[in-house]
């Protein structure tokens, strides 16, 4: 990360040449043409998106607001500050965590530092999802009439609560549990699911993968729901709800610490570590989450996982091999690239 003293180093050095060129002719075109030039100059992908959402940042305005005032001056605060933004792009640091927000499933979610960056890829998880629900996700029986089942719901390596808050956002009679192992992306989740009314469904849990539902994990595991922090005594999955789930899904981490280098400089140092490598190969997590998954869905239930690049026939093996799976099924992202495994338990 950027250390707070290079921020303002960077402050101090932009002021006087802002202060040389803001004369008053400085609009809002201008420091856009401006804030263009120096991303692309620096190499930074979607430079033009970049800069545009960087100053609607800094401005607290939106694209047509943007563009519609582009001949208003610039406060020399803002540019200021606008300029600040675009020198820290420049360096790596990505867009989502200079404005705190990424839009996922149509929703706007915080991001910060403590959580990976939600990608379009991950909603694939969430259509498969629902797709193998079927008739589940529906609210009412259209049949009868009569109100579904509740549906419940593990997230597992929530980060930024996207893919927990998607699903309780379209499934309204969903009980949805997240974990993860990071505290500080358990509160960027909580917040999120505030944000967007659904954190009454949602119960957000320390753990490590799925241990915090078992018996002997289950001591060192945390709950939380909404703003309160539970007592271990208030998780209420144990023996005896072993079986109970209806969906479990995860965006695991799956990138192989040896790939680092082949990373982009904004993804290797600055998105949390612990939330994209999943070991010397990548793929060591997924034996122990199909297997924690096993034991803790009902038959019929379902499990989606993301995959990374090249490991769908190791997880298909897995789950080949392991006893108890059916109707495995592997959805390719819009590039064609294997990118989310389901498979039902028998």
């Amino acid at each position: 990360m950027i250390p707070q003293r290079g921020h303002k180093a960077v402050s101090s050095s932009l002021l006087s040449k802002l202060e040389r060129s803001s004369d008053g002719t400085m609009d809002i075109r201008a420091a856009l043409k401006e804030g263009i030039t120096r991303l692309r100059a620096a190499n930074v992908a979607s430079h033009t998106l970049a800069a545009e959402l960087l100053l609607m940042h800094a401005l607290g305005r939106d694209r047509t607001w943007l563009y519609t005032h582009a001949e208003e001056p610039l406060d020399p605060a803002a540019a200021e500050n606008y300029f600040v933004l675009v020198a820290r792009r420049a360096a790596g640091e990505p867009t989502q965590y200079l404005t705190s927000k990424q839009e996922f499933w149509g929703l706007e979610f915080e991001v910060t530092p403590a959580v990976l960056i939600p990608r379009p890829e991950t909603e694939h998880v969430v259509e498969v999802a629902l797709e193998r629900l079927g008739a589940r996700g529906i609210k009412i029986d259209l049949a009868t009439g009569a109100p579904s089942p509740r549906l419940r719901i593990a997230d597992v390596g929530t980060g930024s609560g996207c893919i927990a808050i998607a699903l309780a956002h379209e499934l309204p009679h969903a009980e949805i549990f997240a974990t993860d192992i990071s505290a500080a992306a358990l509160e960027v989740a909580q917040r999120n699911a505030v944000r967007h009314g659904v954190a009454k469904r949602i119960q957000f849990m320390e753990s490590d993968l799925l241990e915090g539902f078992t018996v002997e994990e289950a001591s060192g595991a945390r709950a939380r729901h909404g703003s309160a922090t539970l007592t271990t005594s208030a998780v209420p999955l144990r023996e005896a709800d072993r079986e109970s789930f209806d969906l479990i899904v995860s965006n695991p981490p799956y990138v192989a610490r040896g790939e680092a280098s082949t990373l982009a400089r904004e993804v290797r140092e600055y998105e949390p570590h612990e939330a994209l490598f999943g070991g010397a190969a990548g793929s060591e997590i997924y034996a122990r989450l199909i297997e924690q998954a096993g034991a803790l869905l009902r038959l019929g239930g379902i499990l989606v996982l993301e995959l990374g690049y090249g490991q769908a026939p190791h997880v298909r093996a897995l789950l080949e091999t392991q006893p108890g799976w059916t109707n495995i099924q592997i959805t390719n992202d819009l590039a064609g690239i294997p990118r989310v495994i389901s498979a039902a338990r028998r």
